[in-house]
């Protein structure tokens, strides 16, 4: 008896139900907890906790942002993460199987569907790009180290030739002394960006001249999706094994990136740039709005990723406690990503000279370009190459697992007899192939101006609205004392108090103002001036001088250039 009872404990159940069996046996569990928490802190912990949180903090201000960011994870983060585990886990059912609750919003689910899918099309491309460059890492000199390539330019100058200049060697096509070379690296064209442009990616002069396509890339998608297919063959009793090495390997690159960082004379210039806090953009609304989306995206709600991995755990395991200790796992891990950038990049710019903000950049500016250019400073650069694309490659497979998981259990809950039960291979074999073949227009020379407009416009405004949708369905469709009731059958305990009032008013209210969607335009109205009366009559009386004959629908959008990807402070946090 005391056997059975420290079993039940060690699969997560809670004490008063430790002696019950509630596998489901047609559908499949969890081997044990572990594997869900590890596989939930690999789905959660994606690239955007590498290359996107430190470039938001020190951006908005330092350390100053740990607050809002930190706001957000407790009071809309956290409650949602739980949300949408106690959800999954109670119907054994995916992102489209849930909705049995209120078939009404069933669309939903389908939502969650179409945002996995449009994301695991291009998140694989990213996975395939580092795997390039780990292959192309197997070297003595890393290729993008200097500029005697055949894609250089001669626009192109390195950061390795500063330091032959510095101990005291003086090639000849070089400029004739330190200052003067430092000064032209503040208007360079380096060698990692000419080989991420030139060479690895041949970009196209516009988004709609495609090109050809960048056979290596293919070949290296096409190793990402049997990657990702074989360790889902067979579904989560398979992958549950997997995400033991590749959810906990990249926390020891990281440490070891992060050890070799601080050691770094400049480091520490790096990290004080990253943590000091400018207190006065706290009071900005751009700061909180760039928090509260971080936080939302990084932990993947909306997705239906967090439901399918949910709907696998056993009945009785406590997701309440799951939800707390992978919610902050994710953050923490944001944090302690910062230290390991900022500390290789404040090298970078003391070895140049330059300020922090010159050499810091986010996305794959960050991971394809900056970082690999860093790592050329340091000995055996090669070695920390392999490692930190080996640790991008693990990032991004622990993602794609669940993005390919979610698609294929909405599937077979949907169709739900034995005949695809026993099939489900060949289900995940046929999304996989898809993937890939959606995935391969990504791959030619224009494939970089797409992968950065689905990444974008995939899961950004589309997921407060799924959020929204399915917080109200349930506390106010539904009922919030019928799915109390339901989390106390299932836990034990009802909800603490805390997350009662989160779902049914904090959490909606700030996913609901993220874009300020709940209050019309400031030009919203009749398009013609002379229909403009009334509650719509404009409160300052136009000149002659304004040509405001046609009042356009959108006069800001026509004086305020768009911001590219590079200074956008957009809501959405991409994936990657």
């Amino acid at each position: 008896m005391v056997g059975k009872g420290a079993k039940g404990m060690l699969n997560g159940a809670v004490p008063s139900e430790a002696t019950k069996r509630d596998q489901n046996l047609k559908r499949g569990n969890w081997g044990n907890q572990i594997e869900f928490v590890l596989t939930s802190v690999g789905y959660a912990v994606g690239l955007g906790n590498v290359w996107r949180f430190p470039y938001l903090c020190y951006r908005n201000g330092g350390g100053a942002f740990m607050f809002p960011y930190f706001i957000m994870l407790i009071f809309c983060g956290i409650p949602l993460f739980f949300m949408e585990l106690s959800f999954g886990q109670f119907a054994s059912q995916g992102c489209l199987g849930v909705w049995r609750i209120s078939p009404m919003f069933k669309g939903v689910g389908y939502g969650m569907m179409v945002v996995s899918t449009y994301i695991g099309i291009y998140y694989n491309v990213v996975i395939c790009i580092a795997f390039y460059y780990f292959f192309s890492s197997m070297t003595h000199v890393l290729p993008w180290a200097h500029c005697n390539n055949p894609w250089n330019t001669p626009d192109c100058a390195s950061v390795l030739d500063a330091s032959n200049l510095t101990n005291g060697s003086r090639p000849a096509p070089l400029p004739s002394n330190l200052s003067h070379l430092l000064n032209h690296t503040l208007q360079r064209t380096s060698p990692s960006e000419e080989y991420w442009r030139r060479y690895v990616l041949r970009l196209s002069d516009d988004i709609g001249n495609f090109g050809e396509v960048r056979l290596p890339l293919l070949g290296c998608l096409c190793v990402s999706w049997v990657v990702v297919f074989l360790c889902l063959i067979r579904g989560v009793k398979s992958s549950g094994k997997v995400v033991y090495f590749t959810a906990t390997f990249p926390y020891v690159v990281l440490t070891i990136l992060f050890v070799r960082g601080v050691s770094l004379e400049g480091a520490f210039t790096g990290i004080m740039y990253y943590l000091t806090p400018q207190w006065d953009k706290i009071l900005e609304a751009k700061v909180w709005g760039d928090a509260a989306s971080q936080i939302f995206y990084s932990l993947g709600c909306a997705w239906g990723g967090l439901i399918t991995m949910a709907s696998y755990n056993k009945f009785h395991n406590n997701c309440y406690r799951d939800s707390i200790i992978i919610s902050i796992t994710n953050c923490a891990t944001s944090v302690y990503a910062g230290f390991v950038i900022f500390s290789i990049l404040g090298f970078m710019a003391n070895h140049l000279g330059v300020d922090v903000s010159r050499v810091a950049d986010h996305g794959p500016g960050l991971a394809f370009v900056a970082y690999p250019e860093a790592l050329t400073l340091l000995p055996i650069s090669p070695l920390w190459s392999l490692l930190f694309f080996f640790m991008l490659i693990l990032l991004g497979l622990g993602t794609q697992f669940c993005l390919l998981e979610t698609l294929v259990t909405a599937i077979v809950d949907e169709v739900g007899n034995e005949w695809i039960l026993k099939k489900k291979t060949y289900v995940t074999l046929g999304v996989a192939v898809a993937g890939f073949l959606l995935g391969i227009p990504l791959t030619s020379q224009a494939g970089i101006y797409w992968l950065l407009l689905m990444d974008n416009y995939a899961a950004s405004f589309s997921l407060v609205i799924i959020s929204c949708i399915m917080c109200v369905s349930i506390m106010y469709i539904y009922g919030h004392r019928n799915y109390f009731q339901d989390i106390h059958m299932m836990l034990g305990f009802p909800p603490p108090l805390f997350f009662q009032i989160c779902w049914r008013f904090v959490s909606p209210a700030i996913i609901f103002r993220l874009k300020n969607a709940t209050k019309p335009s400031r030009d919203w109205g009749p398009a013609l001036l002379e229909h403009r009366t009334g509650r719509y009559a404009p409160t300052i009386p136009p000149s002659p001088e304004d040509g405001l004959e046609v009042q356009p629908l959108h006069p800001d959008k026509a004086q305020i250039p768009t911001v590219g990807s590079n200074g956008s402070s957009r809501l959405q946090d991409s994936r990657i």
